[in-house]
């Protein structure tokens, strides 16, 4: 690279970031902060006001919104309680978000909301500004500290740093353990902070302990063990809504649906009954696993051929859908006969041994074939003769396993090898790809979705007979198959079922090729035909345009009509979730697409540290532009246990967002799954195009 370009790139990416909106939620996509507040209707009526405008301002503080639920409750129970509470009263919830936690109340009292949902503590000053409903939830704070430190009295604390999140209840609780124990040192959080990065800063040993409620550690449990509860810090509270003062009716009607809920719902997690208790609890379990072609997260959306399914049928018998990832294949049929579900979605081939086990299966609603996946530079495998000596890699519980022993029972000279019950199929092709496994087999739909995006692997031939994927319930459930059955024969190839199953198994979503195309400029001396509108976005943003131009061409190849597997449009390949967000519709004009694009970009840098070296902020911000912030954010999470630099992207982070594919990193991680390569790749070919946009300026 010339001195100029080095001199050039410096400048460019070392431009001061501006923050477009200043609140940090994870992948939740940009939503009105305080500065925006005062373009929000202004409403202060009861609930025949509030009805008029069709609509229920929900007031919240971005804080996880959007996650990956494992275990059927989330952070999310809140949000979920409120839209049911809107859709009832046949309302539009609205969510509206305010930057810092002291804007919440002063905006509900002056008409900037309809209620306020924050995990909100009843407490007697805030009684003063507001009135609160029936609670949700009641709950303790906790002193937490590293793992293996335990606190059980308030004097282990002597002499050492407490950190808490300003203007909250913690707070509160601890000046008054400060009062009874006059040597801890409090330390002031800001209040944008998550319990994630509180928890991150306390193992890298920026202060001893903090606080935190039992409710949210519950939650946070489910994906990572690196703390400890100690002694309680306060009094059981309750958690409820905030409504504006004289608002009678919409409290009562707020109350009612609460108690309601509260009533109609059970202590018991174990439930083996059938439908008909099913709809009285209102809700659905799915058992599954976290992967591709199950259930994943992806830029903040909940996805998965098997979710998406689910979802519908859940919805079509009015119920609200709850996933439950199992941790490991063999645990999927025992959790369902314990009453941990209600079904199981995975993909599961129909079996006589497992049919055994007291279970029963629906209807096939997809069937598949098994094929032996070999590296792509290996030797075909053409006849089965040619297995001679070759070593396979599967779960001992899947249907691979008998596949393979029925043919070693007829006379084929092969070994087989238990792969860990916790591996997913992708992972142990991946094994294959990288030489550390000799063979495997795996469905063709799987080997469908592996082939949009990599080409060191090769389906070599059939093998078995044809495989009926399908539900699985528990025998006595006649009510559940039933309707599962009808479900599934209504909707088994209907347009639908078609679009689904083209969404993840046909149509490529091989996000990050780069067609071999020259790099430069036009004859009049554009690299794009929209460079003019990007300048102008670019420059608002603080963004080099050539960097938005090389992100474009990754996204859409310039294409505005260009729409993605999972549903982004535009040249910028935007969400249309996030989209409506920011305020922009019809993504295929190029403005529209290309605004949406930087807004959002500039909105998924602010989500990291402006401390941060400027390169990698920005490096940081296109991967999260990619798979989403949350993502990043366990890349960064687990590079820093790796013994990796948690600040620096290339040969640092983007090496633990490799591992994320693997369930053995991805258990243990917030947003679970996420196919690595696809960041990565994104990050290095538009810095590549970028360079070498830079390079033709010169």
């Amino acid at each position: 690279m010339s001195a100029r370009l080095q001199r050039f790139t410096y400048l460019i990416l070392f431009i001061p970031l501006l923050a477009l909106l200043s609140s940090c939620s994870d992948d939740t996509p940009p939503q009105p902060s305080s500065s925006t507040l005062d373009r929000i209707y202004t409403e202060t009526g009861d609930f025949k006001q509030v009805s008029r405008h069709g609509k229920l301002r929900i007031l919240s503080i971005h804080q996880d919104q959007i996650w990956l639920p494992r275990q059927g409750h989330s952070f999310d129970n809140e949000r979920e309680l409120a839209i049911l509470f809107a859709q009832q009263h046949k309302l539009e919830p609205v969510f509206i978000y305010v930057d810092r936690f002291e804007q919440l109340l002063p905006a509900l009292k002056t008409g900037k909301g309809d209620i306020a949902i924050a995990n909100l503590a009843v407490t007697k000053e805030r009684k003063q500004q507001v009135e609160f409903s029936v609670p949700i939830t009641h709950t303790r704070e906790y002193i937490v500290t590293r793992r293996g430190e335990v606190i059980k009295n308030a004097s282990q604390l002597n002499n050492r740093s407490l950190a808490v999140r300003a203007t909250t209840t913690h707070e509160n609780s601890a000046r008054e353990l400060q009062q009874r124990t006059k040597t801890i040192k409090i330390k002031i959080l800001d209040g944008h902070l998550k319990e994630d990065d509180i928890l991150d800063q306390l193992n890298n040993k920026k202060f001893d302990a903090t606080i935190m409620d039992d409710n949210r550690l519950q939650i946070i449990s489910s994906y990572r063990n690196d703390f400890s509860r100690g002694m309680t810090a306060s009094k059981e509270r309750a958690i409820a809504w905030a409504i504006r003062p004289d608002t009678p009716e919409l409290a009562d009607r707020i109350n009612l649906f609460l108690t309601n809920h509260h009533l109609t719902q059970k202590s018991q997690t174990f439930h083996t009954d059938d439908l008909d208790k099913i709809r009285q609890r209102k809700t659905l379990r799915m058992l599954t696993r976290n992967n591709a072609a199950n259930y994943f997260l992806w830029r903040g959306e909940l996805l998965g051929f098997e979710y998406e399914l689910a979802k519908k049928f859940a919805q079509e018998n009015g119920l609200r859908l709850e996933v439950i990832t199992a941790p490991g294949h063999d645990a999927l049929i025992p959790m369902l006969l314990e009453g941990k579900g209600d079904f199981i979605a995975s993909f599961m081939s129909i079996s006589e041994s497992r049919k055994q086990q007291g279970v029963q299966f629906t209807r096939a609603h997809h069937r598949s074939q098994h094929i032996i996946i070999s590296r792509s530079n290996g030797k075909i495998i053409s006849t089965l003769d040619d297995l001679k000596g070759r070593t396979f890699y599967v779960r001992r519980s899947s249907a691979y396993w008998e596949t393979l022993q029925n043919l070693k029972n007829q006379g084929y000279q092969f070994s087989i090898k238990a792969a860990e019950e916790t591996m997913e199929t992708e992972e142990i092709i991946d094994n294959v790809a990288r030489g550390r496994f000799d063979l495997t087999v795996a469905d063709s739909h799987i080997l469908d979705i592996e082939l949009t995006w990599r080409d060191d692997i090769r389906g070599d031939m059939m093998i078995g007979k044809e495989q009926q994927n399908a539900w699985v319930m528990r025998s006595d459930n006649t009510q559940l198959i039933n309707a599962a059955n009808k479900f599934l024969k209504k909707n088994h190839r209907s347009l639908f079922y078609n679009v689904l199953y083209n969404k993840y198994f046909v149509d490529s979503h091989k996000i990050n090729e780069m067609r071999s195309e020259r790099i430069g400029k036009s004859k009049n001396g554009a690299f794009s035909p929209y460079d003019n509108i990007v300048k102008k976005y670019a420059q608002q943003y603080h963004f080099d345009w050539r960097l938005i131009i090389a992100q474009m061409y990754q996204e859409s190849r310039f294409e505005p009509d260009a729409k993605s597997w999972a549903g982004a449009k535009g040249l910028m390949q935007v969400m249309p979730r996030t989209a409506k967000e920011l305020g922009i519709k019809d993504l295929k004009k190029p403005e529209n697409g290309i605004r949406a694009g930087v807004m959002y970009l500039d909105w998924v840098r602010d989500r990291f540290e402006p401390e941060l070296n400027v390169k990698d902020r920005t490096w940081f911000a296109l991967a999260a532009y990619n798979a989403g912030h949350g993502h990043v954010r366990d890349a960064r999470r687990l590079a820093r246990k790796l013994g990796h630099n948690p600040n620096k992207w290339f040969d640092n982070v983007e090496k633990a967002m490799l591992l994320l594919s693997r369930k053995k990193y991805a258990k243990d991680a917030r947003h679970g799954y996420v196919r690595g390569s696809e960041p990565v790749e994104y990050v290095r070919n538009i810095r590549k195009r970028y360079y070498a946009y830079l390079a033709i300026d010169d």
